[in-house]
């Protein structure tokens, strides 16, 4: 069907850009993040840009005398048309002052090519005979997603250019106006300064019992996150938009979450409503209250998100709610394994934080310790392996009244809503705990610093 019809381009474009090139070197800098050889259509024209593209990258002049050696070097001055051809491309460019313009002409008829390319790849999946249509759909977004980012198929590098671009990274850090991938804070300083902030590509598993606040906590550190300049999408599973904003605004406002719930408020608590609304509408987060949902759904909305509003962090709330593949669900440790090695595969794609909270086994309820340990994760040790960092919340005041706890404890104070953050695993990093401390009327964490200067 595709054959019928020649494939989009636009010669003259292509031509201006190396034209551009020959008259002005300089302006390579401008069109280079723009365009790569393979988006030209002939391949003349794309021999003398790539051979323009080795010239600048020897930090040597870009013009008709050096093109021609180049290419004689690489013996292809004869498949590029010579030097009468390059003597044409530049009486034929107008001007090197709109390089930009026609690299951009020539960019948008080779995503027009590679869609078709697409297209015709994903009409290939679609007439193979699989009873896996989850894997089916995967396949197929993953090939548009590559023609809507232009991301190449990851395979072997040298180790020289992965070095190379560690080194890029660390410039870009070193220069707030270049750094892109720099980490986000949790708003915690303890914490912060343990995990070195929450690092792209990474899996973040925030486990706990049911009550202990690990939603909370959540939703803490994505407002912390977003009231910072990151963009944050949240997928609350367990919640609707309506609980889960108005939780927000109790902690932010500082108001008692149950008088808010039921409309219990006053005078003064109306303006400090009016002004929390006012912050938190202006923040880059957005909400998601799906509450039955699969990997394949959830990819496809982080995805659409990232490409329409960008995102940093992505918060799942929680990861024993996502839907499995299976119908009958008479293996729930294989469906959590493949949900959780989905969940990494989604930061490392888009390049963004997951943080994922996650159920723990009624085991820690039935030990003398009650303190969380990694093989206490429910339903699979997938979780365990394919997260970055594991963190657990312990709260020694929800298994022990006050009596109780002089009992147990004799001498040592009552952990009124102490909650103990315990960092259990840290791949690229040491472990330890931080405590915090949980004002459970206002659906907050706050530091025990600050509690302390109160």
């Amino acid at each position: 069907m595709y054959a019928e019809k020649l494939l989009p381009h636009d010669l003259e474009a292509e031509e201006a850009v190396v034209g551009s090139l020959l008259i002005d070197g300089d302006s390579f800098v401008r069109i280079s993040s723009l365009i790569k050889p393979e988006d030209f259509y002939r391949e003349r024209n794309q021999l003398c840009y790539a051979a323009c593209r080795s010239l600048f990258e020897r930090n040597e002049a870009i013009d008709q005398v050096t093109l021609a050696r180049e290419l004689s070097r690489t013996n292809q001055l004869e498949s590029a048309g010579g030097m009468a051809y390059l003597s044409h491309l530049v009486s034929v460019t107008p001007t090197s002052a709109h390089s930009e313009h026609y690299a951009q002409l020539v960019a948008r008829t080779s995503t027009m090519r590679t869609l078709i390319d697409a297209a015709s790849r994903i009409s290939v999946i679609g007439y193979d005979d699989t009873d896996d249509v989850d894997a089916t759909l995967r396949q197929a977004e993953d090939i548009l997603f590559g023609v809507r980012t232009g991301q190449p198929q990851r395979g072997f590098l040298p180790l020289r250019q992965i070095y190379d671009q560690y080194l890029e990274e660390r410039a870009a850090v070193a220069d707030p106006l270049l750094a892109s991938d720099t980490p986000m804070l949790t708003g915690y300083n303890d914490l912060d300064e343990l995990l070195g902030g929450m690092q792209r590509s990474d899996m973040i598993v925030l486990g706990a019992r049911p009550a202990m606040g690990k939603s909370t906590l959540a939703i803490n550190v994505a407002i912390n996150a977003a009231q910072d300049g990151a963009t944050v999408g949240v997928f609350s599973l367990e919640m609707s938009r309506e609980q889960l904003a108005l939780r927000i605004l109790a902690a932010d406002a500082q108001i008692d979450s149950h008088r808010l719930r039921l409309g219990l408020v006053t005078e003064a608590d109306e303006q400090r409503i009016t002004d929390s609304i006012g912050r938190l509408s202006e923040l880059p987060m957005y909400i998601d209250d799906t509450p039955f949902q699969g990997m394949v759904e959830m990819r496809s909305k982080a995805r659409r998100l990232s490409l329409e509003h960008g995102l940093d962090l992505l918060i799942v709330d929680y990861l024993q709610l996502i839907e499995g593949r299976g119908k009958g669900g008479d293996n729930r440790v294989q469906e959590v394994s493949e949900i959780s090695r989905s969940l990494k595969g989604m930061a490392r794609d888009l390049n963004i934080c997951v943080l994922t909270c996650s159920q723990l086994s009624r085991g820690v309820t039935n030990r003398t310790s009650h303190r969380p340990m990694l093989s206490d994760l429910r339903d699979s040790g997938s979780i365990e392996q394919d997260a970055d960092v594991v963190m657990f919340i312990h709260r020694e005041d929800m298994y022990y009244t006050e009596e109780e706890w002089e009992q147990h404890s004799p001498g040592r104070p009552y952990p009124k809503n102490i909650a103990e953050i315990i960092v259990a695993k840290h791949r690229n990093g040491p472990t330890d705990d931080i405590n915090l401390y949980f004002r459970d009327n206002l659906l907050r964490f706050e530091s025990i610093q600050r509690v302390e200067a109160f």
